[in-house]
């Protein structure tokens, strides 16, 4: 598989923490959800793409069952909201809203 986040593959990202992880996954959901707002697919979708990369390394390093099942619960949205027919109702707000408390704890201590 050819990695985006070449760097992170080797490694490192298995290195961060579950927040800080979850963290830049949402970072790259925001990206695609700016994108879709400016009705740019091509740059939606490459977004999109990163975010599922990192949320593909973060499922291989765990190690906890529960959040597993959040992680592939979470894939499978990410995929349903961009890709699919938004079967779960999501919306701009509530991705906004799950990612914010990750951002909060990923950065704790770092500032």
């Amino acid at each position: 598989m050819a990695y985006q986040h070449k760097n992170l593959a080797e490694g490192r990202w298995a290195a961060m923490s579950l927040s800080e992880q979850m963290a830049n996954i949402g970072s790259e959901v925001s990206r695609a959800l700016n994108w879709k707002r400016k009705n740019k697919d091509e740059y939606c979708l490459k977004a999109v793409d990163r975010a599922l990369e990192l949320v593909f390394l973060t499922i291989e390093n765990v190690t906890i069952t529960s959040h597993l099942k959040e992680l592939t619960r979470l894939r499978e949205v990410i995929i349903d909201y961009f890709y699919g027919t938004n079967e779960y109702a999501s919306t701009e707000i509530l991705w906004e809203k799950y990612f914010y408390h990750f951002n909060i704890v990923a950065r704790k201590g770092k500032v």
